[in-house]
């Protein structure tokens, strides 16, 4: 019997998802705090282009949790962290679902395991990109997998409940070292959101810059650091194993590049959702992508000035005493001695 899903944030990522289990005939509702999308989705449809072509689907949307009946088997969280708290308090007060699946980007995953326990909660991660185009309308950018598992790392029937479901969007890898791969997806979103953002470009064009792919690589660097002092086992991204993109000596440079072109040959086109919110004056999840690197890195010790200036440039942009352009890639460089 397949699974009741409540997919709780429908921008981007959450809409691409709900559309295409829901056109798969999957039982999908969807959660948005948006009226206005809310009532495109319900009404008209909403618009998805993707790889595989164009859809529009008419879905079972809400905007407020006190309007929906029932109880889901999984609530999938794929909303930003900046909503993230409030959403679920909310849908914990209305006891909504058994387990919630957290999407989100950066380090949230301690925050979701506060208030659910880890007994209710599952970790996903999207590796493909989406953009918003507008109303009603959304873009996936790139093809990649979901991957999804117990925080445990224990093998999970819950897990492969989800896969027939998510299968119609995308390839889906079950893992038992889930939390692991959560800091493989911080380094990519680190490295190359974090970049995309300041810079204004998507991810093909940061490294394309002569500025871009040396700094990229020092920002790769720093995160993984940081993360094998905080005793990750990085997995492998798209089929290339982390270490190859970190560049201590000259040496490293053709290997790492390599590593880079395997990467965006999957993720190229990717817009950064921090670079989608700065352009419609929202405020952006740096705080737990980049910030997430700063703050663990000065837990354990382990410098990060190019994280650092990632954050700072971009709270300039959301405070308007910036806007992202070559000059916030310059800022970023120069903080890593890439000049």
């Amino acid at each position: 019997m397949s699974p009741r899903i409540l997919i709780v944030g429908a921008g981007a990522i959450g809409g691409v998802t709900a559309a295409r289990m829901t056109h798969a005939g999957h039982d999908v509702s969807v959660l948005d705090a948006n009226e206005a999308h809310v009532a495109r989705m319900r009404e008209a449809g909403l618009i998805v282009d993707a790889p595989q072509g164009r859809i529009t689907v008419v879905l079972d949307a809400y905007q407020s949790p006190d309007a929906i009946t029932g109880r889901f088997d999984y609530a999938l969280l794929m909303l930003k962290s900046t909503a993230l708290e409030p959403a679920l308090a909310s849908l914990l007060s209305h006891e909504l679902a058994d387990t919630y699946v957290v999407f989100g980007n950066g380090l949230v995953q301690d925050v979701v395991e506060k208030m659910v326990g880890r007994d209710r909660m599952l970790v996903g991660i999207t590796e493909w990109g989406a953009t918003n185009r507008g109303l009603g309308h959304v873009e996936q950018t790139t093809v990649a997998p979901f991957i999804i598992g117990e925080p445990d790392g224990e093998s999970s029937g819950r897990a492969n409940d989800l896969v027939c479901p998510l299968s119609s969007v995308a390839e889906v890898q079950v893992s038992d070292s889930v939390q692991d791969t959560v800091w493989t997806k911080l380094l990519l979103n680190s490295t190359f959101s974090g970049l995309g953002a300041v810079a204004g470009w998507t991810y093909r064009e940061v490294v394309a810059d002569p500025l871009g792919l040396p700094t990229a690589l020092r920002l790769w660097t720093e995160a993984y650091d940081v993360a094998l002092a905080r005793g990750a086992r990085l997995q492998p991204l798209l089929g290339v194993d982390p270490q190859q993109l970190v560049v201590r000596t000259a040496d490293d440079q053709t290997a790492a590049s390599a590593g880079v072109d395997a990467v965006m040959r999957h993720l190229g086109a990717t817009k950064a959702s921090m670079l989608q919110d700065l352009e419609r004056g929202a405020r952006t999840e740096a705080g737990v992508i980049n910030g997430g690197v700063v703050t663990t890195g000065e837990s354990l010790g382990v410098p990060t000035p190019g994280h650092r200036a990632v954050v700072d440039w971009i709270r300039r942009c959301e405070q308007g005493t910036a806007r992202p352009g070559r000059a916030g890639l310059a800022h970023v460089a120069a903080s890593v001695g890439v000049a």
